[in-house]
């Protein structure tokens, strides 16, 4: 054991400037482990620290190391189990209880007394020890003698001391002078003791000669106990001192905890005073603001806005926790709340006067400006319609650049009040929309005026009595939260459908718009009607958008986060929810921006889609084709708002209603297919061009025009399908109906027309279709010169269709002749019958039925005419080579030639 506790000290505690006091070699109780050491050591420097270190040794190799160390301070209980009988289990209890088995009870019981005086000396009893025996625990000793007491133990427990280099020196100096030192240790022994013998002796006389100066020594070490009871007596009042003074010191130093404590307590008291001073102190001028601000000047808003948002800041802090029970904090919060309450109510009902004052101001001039209109004498016959109403809404951006001076308190009142907001909103929407109702109207009653022209219907209209006193009455009504405005103002349908009815006798359609299309007066009206309509879109658009613009701006709707106290649910424009959307286990949440500013829209613009609805009715009772107008004009400001904004108010309304222009379109259409198929035709005259075909030339010149580089040209492309297969088909219906005119006249000169159309236009849709109507031409053309022609001359036609069927039988060419019903005699007889003047008689009595078949707007006359000439030769031609082939030799040829049928047919064309 000595030598493993020299190892330890050596290789572990020396590094470390540690000295090893005692060991013990242990292992743990109830397991089958490894042995360690446990050692109880000091440190070297001051102050002193004692300490209880686990030892291991490694299993890599011979040498120890650290496991665990423990300050002795930590030690609560020394359990030796047993006091009475030897047992090696101890119990050591630091933070929790390590049981341990020593190797043998000695080493438990020097290991434990070690702890004992350590204990004794470094922690004055702060140890338990239970069940250790009482000769272990030597009694306490004052502190000198128990420092000097546990020094000597101290020392004695280092059994082994190594010789310095002195006496090594003197014990061989020694051991030489004895050679046989190593060889008879018995007899160096003897030498050794005869000669501390003689030392003894030496030094016994020595004493006994100075008996005097022993005595002498004597007194003195008397004397010198006398001094050190009378020092230790010092000691002993100096330690009495000692121990007052320290009791004094642990009440100062409690005193001055107890004052650090309470200057700590201070300051955070002073925090907390000064966090609700700076947070939830309302300046006086804020204050008088909130209670007394001017809500009609600028500087008085501005002034307003900022104590809101001081206000507003001081009611969202954060407090922190037990505030809010503090009676001051309490009363400051319900301040507050008074304060919001009341600037609330006074900032709502100076907005609800600031509406009321615009809107009656824009009612009485809507007013004033409608009377003015309406003063008998006056003759609006003209200058209603055309000059003396501008076709113009009212400018709104004053009273929205008046409004968006409120617009930050809005939002602030938004945030702490949101019932009183939505109040001002639903206002707002109320008087607006009646506003608006009665300006739009009045904006269409215009725009139709100037449609329908100067009919009795509209002069009468124009002259309808408007008392200027019931409009005052009404704009008066305003100034109630309950007044309901009530537009004084008629529909115009009946009256512009009467007007329209009046000016045409017949409606315009495919079949009864030919005639009156090529009139100045129909072109003026569908150039009039398209500036009307694109001038009430142009004043549309600038005032929704600038109406939502301002909505956005002024009610600032971002999505809602109610705040305690306040309102947490939004009603819709008409009482109800305004845009909550409810889910299955989850809360309502507020829709977006977006939809509420489209809901408030629909609201206060709730007039312009039936009005906008009624006028694109009364432009397509006017002329049909008006609806071309509206298609495209409708579809431009649909893709113009569309790329805005595609979910806006506009986009919805211009959308819902391009569908009504669509579909008026398809049944413009489809009226003027039906009508096709219901043509009837004179038996009596010949037929020329249909009316749906010329019409069909009308429409589609007026539509190329129209849908140039315009939206919906997929739209007119179908139109144009179904139109151009309605004309094909009822053109040979009314061919094959037709008594007065051949029907390949009537198929070639309607096909020829409808070609020369899509030629002239280049419509691409109808590729095809022209290609087919080429060819309808082409092979009625061909029909139509064949049939006329016939067989011009009849007997010989007759003879030479003898002579065919006599080869088709088998009968060579040059043996016809010798037949003799075709022989050269019969040929000549056939050929005489048929001179130069009967020829030329009989094709002018066909150029005269062709004329009558012809109509002279197509103008074929010259082209069927050339093509009968290139039949006439044609069959002249073949007769010939027949001769030349049944005949040859034989001289016979015809009475005329080909150079005099050019003459005839010249001739006969220039005579005509």
């Amino acid at each position: 054991m000595t030598a493993i506790k020299h190892a330890l000290q050596r290789d572990i505690f020396t590094p470390n400037d540690e000295r090893l006091l005692s060991i013990v070699n242990v292992c743990k109780a109830g397991k089958k482990k490894k042995n360690c050491f446990l050692c109880a050591t000091v440190t070297t420097e001051r102050p002193v620290q004692v300490k209880v270190v686990k030892v291991k040794k490694s299993d890599k190799g011979d040498f120890y190391k650290r496991q665990i160390t423990w300050a002795l301070r930590d030690l609560a209980v020394v359990d030796a189990k047993d006091a009475v009988k030897e047992n090696p289990e101890f119990d050591l209890h630091f933070e929790k209880i390590y049981k341990w088995v020593a190797s043998s009870t000695a080493e438990k019981n020097a290991f434990i007394s070690c702890i004992w005086k350590l204990n004794q000396r470094y922690l004055r009893k702060k140890i338990d020890f239970v069940s250790v025996s009482s000769q272990l625990l030597e009694e306490s000793v004052p502190s000198g003698e128990n420092q000097s007491v546990t020094g000597g133990d101290e020392e004695a427990v280092d059994e082994y001391q190594e010789l310095n280099a002195r006496e090594e020196q003197d014990i061989e100096i020694m051991m030489e002078g004895c050679e046989y030192a190593i060889s008879n240790a018995e007899a160096f022994a003897e030498k050794l003791s005869r000669e501390l013998q003689v030392l003894d002796g030496a030094n016994i006389q020595s004493i006994m000669a100075s008996e005097k100066q022993v005595n002498i020594l004597m007194k003195l070490l008397d004397e010198a106990l006398k001094e050190v009871d009378q020092i230790e007596l010092k000691l002993s009042s100096y330690e009495e001192m000692l121990q007052s003074v320290k009791e004094q010191m642990d009440q100062i130093s409690e005193s001055n905890h107890l004052i650090h404590l309470s200057n700590t307590n201070n300051v955070k008291l002073l925090s907390e005073i000064e966090f609700l001073v700076n947070h939830m102190d309302l300046a006086k001028g804020h204050v008088k603001a909130l209670q007394e601000g001017d809500l009609a000047s600028s500087r008085g808003i501005e002034a307003c806005t900022n104590a809101a948002d001081a206000l507003l800041q001081c009611m969202s802090v954060s407090l922190r926790p037990g505030h809010d029970l503090l009676l001051a904090v309490q009363q400051q919060q319900q301040r507050f709340r008074d304060l919001r309450e009341h600037f609330a109510r006074r900032l709502a009902n100076h907005l609800n006067n600031v509406f009321v004052q615009q809107f009656t101001q824009a009612l009485l001039q809507l007013c004033n400006r409608s009377y003015s209109l309406s003063v008998p004498g006056h003759d609006q016959s003209s200058t209603l319609a055309q000059h003396s109403i501008e076709l113009t809404l009212p400018n709104h951006h004053p009273f929205h650049r008046d409004l968006l001076r409120y617009a930050k308190l809005m939002e602030w009142l938004k945030s702490t009040d949101y019932g009183k907001y939505e109040g001002l909103t639903k206002n707002y929407m109320d008087y607006l929309s009646r506003l608006y109702e009665r300006e739009i109207k009045d904006f269409f009653e215009v725009a139709k005026i100037k449609m329908t022209g100067t009919t009795k219907e509209s002069k009468k209209f124009a002259t309808l009595p408007r008392k200027e006193s019931a409009g005052k009455q009404e704009a008066d009504s305003l100034h109630g939260s309950s007044g309901k405005l009530t537009g004084s103002t008629s529909s115009l349908n009946k009256l512009s459908v009467q007007g329209s009815g009046n000016r045409r006798s017949q409606s315009s359609s495919l079949l009864d718009m030919g005639n009156m299309s090529a009139s100045d007066l129909d072109v003026a009206d569908r150039t009039k009607f398209d500036k009307i309509f694109e001038q009430v879109l142009s004043e549309l658009e600038p005032l929704c958008l600038a109406e939502q613009d301002f909505i956005s701006k002024f009610f600032k709707l971002q999505p809602h986060q109610s705040i305690p106290g306040t309102t947490t649910e939004a009603e819709d424009l008409d009482g109800g929810l305004l845009s909550r959307q409810q889910h299955p286990g989850a809360p309502l949440t507020v829709a977006s921006e977006k939809d509420i500013i489209r809901q408030m829209m629909i609201k206060i613009f709730r007039c312009i889609e039936p009005e906008l609805n009624n006028l694109i009715a009364l432009g397509d009772k006017i002329d049909s084709f008006n609806s071309l107008y509206m298609l495209v004009k409708m579809s431009h400001h649909v893709w113009t708002a569309q790329n805005v904004d595609p979910a806006s108010f506009l986009s919805t309304t211009l959308g819902n209603v391009l569908v009504t222009v669509k579909r008026n379109f398809d049944k413009c259409i489809s009226n003027q297919i039906r009508q096709m198929e219901e043509v009837k035709i004179s038996k009596k005259s010949k037929v020329g061009i249909l009316p749906f075909v010329a019409e069909f030339e009308e429409f589609a010149g007026l539509a190329e025009s129209i849908f140039k580089n315009a939206e919906r040209r997929g739209d007119l492309d179908k139109a144009y399908t179904k139109l151009i297969r309605g004309v094909f088909v009822n053109v040979e219906k009314v061919a094959n109906e037709s008594q007065k005119t051949p029907r390949d006249v009537v198929m070639m000169e309607n096909f020829h027309h409808i070609f020369a159309t899509l030629s002239r236009l280049k419509i691409s849709c109808l590729e095809a279709e022209k290609k087919e109507a080429k060819q309808k031409y082409t092979d009625h053309l061909q029909s139509y010169v064949i049939y006329s022609l016939g067989q011009p001359l009849e007997k010989l036609n007759h003879f030479f269709e003898g002579v065919e069927a006599r080869v088709a039988q088998g009968i060579r060419e040059e043996e016809v002749s010798y037949q003799l019903a075709f022989n050269k005699q019969e040929l000549r007889k056939v050929i005489r019958e048929y001179p130069g003047k009967e020829v030329k008689k009989g094709l002018d009595n066909l150029y005269k039925k062709v004329d009558k078949h012809l109509c002279e707007d197509e103008n074929l006359l010259q082209v069927v005419w050339h093509s009968m000439q290139d039949e006439f030769i044609r069959q002249y031609k073949h007769f010939e080579g027949l001769i030349a082939r049944c005949y040859p030799g034989s001289g016979v040829t015809m009475e005329f030639t080909i150079q005099d049928i050019l003459d005839y047919f010249s001739s006969i064309a220039q005579s005509h």
